[in-house]
């Protein structure tokens, strides 16, 4: 049963505590519900930033926004926002900061001098195809820069919008530098509306998969987070799934909830599921030692415990049963000189 005054459409119901602001202050009557969204331009320096965590396989991720619309109470990138002075609350979903010069800051890394190509994961923290690229369309421009210069992109993205760009992500596929990852948590249509009330439908996601498929565009499918007691007893049908739509593979993390995430989170599950809140608060502490969330590279993906045991022995049977043979490509930096021009490459 869900709590009636939970704000509907939102993962966070309230601001919480910057951990870097020495005063906070919050209007006792402050109307969270009729918070609209805001978009402010801001002006990095650079757009690619170098992924140094030991457990993450790539080199290089961009994020043409900061703060994420889709309203997932346990987005691992809501603690960003502080750094900018937010809130990782309602302000981490409503206040959306825009990066329009990143088109052009990705053409000059790209011609740097002596940069060896690797794939760039476009996402990563905070998604590149939220509601807000459809009136900015900065990813699309990216993507163009990407195929312009021949440079090899993994797309991360719980939206199915990625399909508007079907244009630019062909010819980029027929040189083998595109990828696309679609997260889906769950195909229980219920469920994703109050997990992630923002994204695509569980429906339009895997018609997605089936889209990009058929144009010959390598999908991967990431299931998470797997949260126990909410999404733990999709998996084998989510594999059966997506694998039946086409997705070549697959990846999946446990729910972890660091930093300002754990108030988002437990103010949420309180209030959309206060009749097994609890429950599922203690199978998350089961998995973390006691605690809700791990910072600790390879602990913080594989879990403790009976219940994460549980989960990865569940993915280990769906790997074998719906993907035995399926491999995912690995994409291609041959093709990429530095240059929009491509006869370059003869003099190397």
């Amino acid at each position: 049963m869900q709590n009636e005054n939970i704000i509907k459409g939102q993962g966070a119901q309230r601001n919480v505590t910057n951990r870097f602001d020495r005063y906070t202050y919050e209007p006792e009557d402050e109307d969270y519900e009729t918070v609209k969204t805001s978009f402010t331009e801001v002006f990095p320096k650079t757009i690619v930033n170098q992924v140094k965590s030991e457990d993450l396989p790539m080199e290089y991720s961009m994020n043409p926004y900061q703060g994420c619309e889709h309203g997932c109470s346990y987005c691992f990138a809501r603690p960003t926002h502080e750094y900018w002075g937010y809130s990782a609350g309602i302000d981490f979903e409503r206040k959306i900061m825009v990066k329009k010069n990143a088109p052009e800051l990705l053409e000059n890394f790209f011609q740097k001098r002596g940069y060896q190509p690797e794939p760039i994961l476009l996402s990563g923290n905070t998604d590149c195809y939220q509601p807000a690229e459809r009136q900015f369309e900065i990813t699309r421009k990216l993507l163009q820069v990407c195929l312009d210069y021949r440079h090899p992109v993994n797309i991360l993205t719980k939206n199915a919008l990625v399909l508007r760009d079907l244009d630019i992500l062909r010819p980029m596929a027929e040189q083998n530098i595109v990828s696309v990852s679609l997260s889906i948590p769950t195909i229980n249509e219920e469920l994703r509306r109050k997990m992630e009330p923002r994204t695509s439908s569980a429906k339009n996601k895997l018609k997605a998969i089936e889209i990009l498929s058929e144009n010959k565009i390598p999908v991967n499918i990431m299931v998470a987070p797997i949260i126990p007691g909410l999404n733990s007893d999709e998996p084998l049908s989510i594999l059966k799934a997506i694998s039946d739509a086409g997705a070549q593979s697959f990846g999946y993390t446990l729910v972890r909830l660091n930093d300002t995430v754990e108030p988002v989170f437990v103010n949420w599950i309180e209030g959309a599921f206060p009749d097994r809140a609890q429950k599922v608060l203690n199978l998350i502490r089961s998995m973390r030692g006691g605690k809700l969330g791990e910072k600790k590279f390879f602990d913080r993906q594989k879990g403790e415990g009976n219940i994460a045991e549980m989960i990865h022995n569940t993915f280990k049977i769906g790997r074998k049963k719906f993907f035995e043979g399926k491999e995912f490509p690995k994409l291609t930096t041959k093709n990429f000189t530095g240059s929009k021009d491509q006869q370059l490459k003869l003099f190397d």
